[in-house]
């Protein structure tokens, strides 16, 4: 089978491999596993090497067909998209018309792009992978909304089942709700006890890009509002993105600076060491599709503190596997003293949330995309 994936990742070639944003490379190489052939056209950046977060891809037999990035966020934007976007929509039509079976990777400007050329190929077998958003009444922007609406078309999309995080009302019948997975069967160990008290040292984590999207300031307010409230903690941020300079300007002003550790991009095992030893992931991200970083915290028994936005409250069982929270600081700060002077409502918390995380398994997730591309060919 000659697979074929439209995405935005950019990528970095390095010896002779070319890498990707670690998670979504893990997830790739599971989808080709049934392709003999894999072509991939996206974005490629020269003079980078990959930053420890990022994964090579593993087949013999890949090609990367590249691209330029594009945005439309602004009219100079625009009018310097309009002039890449002919030679763009022709790479992806030619590459269409060669291959078995299409996979995009939505929302995007490049799943957008891939998911108009896909029109004019009903015959093909598709897949597309939509990560974001699909809760039909959140707030999306215009080129994720219109993504959204082609794909859900019948009379548009043929051939095609659409993957989406979450379980939505008066969906098409192209639309598959689906999940994502980070750890192995072999991976579920018993969870070490983490003794929570208010006499105790209370471990905050927040994983993530530090961007103003998902709010990455806000962790370490909570943590000075802990502090204020005589609450003994810390927090660690693994991650990287421009809002690291207002979080060290805020430490320095607040004197945190013994009580926040920025460690960057790091690789999996050590993140998952974090997830280990924290009690509480502080992630208020105003958008996600299933943000990986909950379902991990979960896995490992970090409760998550989190933002209602997408599937979220259907991973955290509407707030018995978690708390669900808005960005209000006095109102997260109140939820967490309140757990942490509750204890017995923490540890069940964190074992029902241990529980439904490791359903997800690579191990299931790798069954999943086999039975999907087999009914696809079928």
């Amino acid at each position: 089978m000659k697979l074929l994936v439209i995405g935005h990742v950019v990528h970095k070639y390095h010896n002779q491999k070319y890498f990707g944003y670690g998670p979504y490379v893990k997830e790739m190489n599971l989808w080709f596993k049934g392709a003999n052939q894999v072509t991939v056209v996206a974005p490629l950046t020269f003079g980078k090497g990959p930053d420890p977060i990022d994964l090579p891809y593993q087949h013999s037999n890949l090609t990367l067909i590249t691209v330029p990035e594009f945005s439309i966020n602004s009219p100079k934007s625009i009018f310097l998209s309009l002039l890449k976007l002919p030679n763009i929509f022709f790479k992806v039509w030619m590459q269409m018309k060669d291959a078995d079976h299409i996979h995009l990777r939505c929302p995007g400007n490049m799943g957008l792009v891939g998911t108009i050329v896909q029109i004019f190929f009903p015959s093909k077998i598709k897949t597309a992978k939509y990560a974001g958003n699909w809760d039909p009444q959140s707030n999306q922007p215009f080129s994720y909304r219109l993504q959204q609406k082609i794909l859900s078309n019948p009379s548009l999309t043929k051939n095609m089942q659409v993957l989406v995080y979450g379980e939505w009302p008066n969906q098409s019948n192209n639309i598959y709700p689906f999940f994502t997975a980070s750890y192995s069967e072999s991976e579920k160990l018993d969870l070490s006890p983490r003794e929570l008290s208010i006499k105790k040292k209370i471990k905050l984590l927040f994983v993530g890009g530090l961007n103003g999207g998902k709010q990455p300031v806000l962790s370490v307010k909570v943590l000075k509002s802990l502090i204020d409230k005589d609450i003994d903690a810390q927090l660690d941020y693994f991650g990287e993105g421009p809002e690291r300079t207002t979080i060290e300007e805020f430490i320095i002003k607040n004197k945190l600076s013994h009580r926040v550790k920025i460690h960057g991009n790091q690789p999996a095992d050590k993140v998952k060491e974090a997830y280990k030893n924290a009690h509480f992931l502080i992630f208020i991200s105003k958008s996600e599709g299933w943000p990986k970083v909950v379902a991990e915290a979960m896995f490992w028994g970090c409760l998550p503190i989190t933002s209602p936005v997408s599937c979220v409250p259907q991973m955290l069982g509407y707030g018995q596997r978690g708390e669900l929270v808005g960005d209000d600081l006095e109102g997260i700060s109140n939820k967490l003293e309140f757990l942490i002077n509750s204890p017995d409502l923490y540890s069940e918390k964190v074992m029902k949330a241990c529980e439904w995380s490791r359903q997800f398994t690579l191990e299931r997730f790798e069954e999943e995309i086999s039975a999907l591309l087999a009914r696809q060919e079928n």
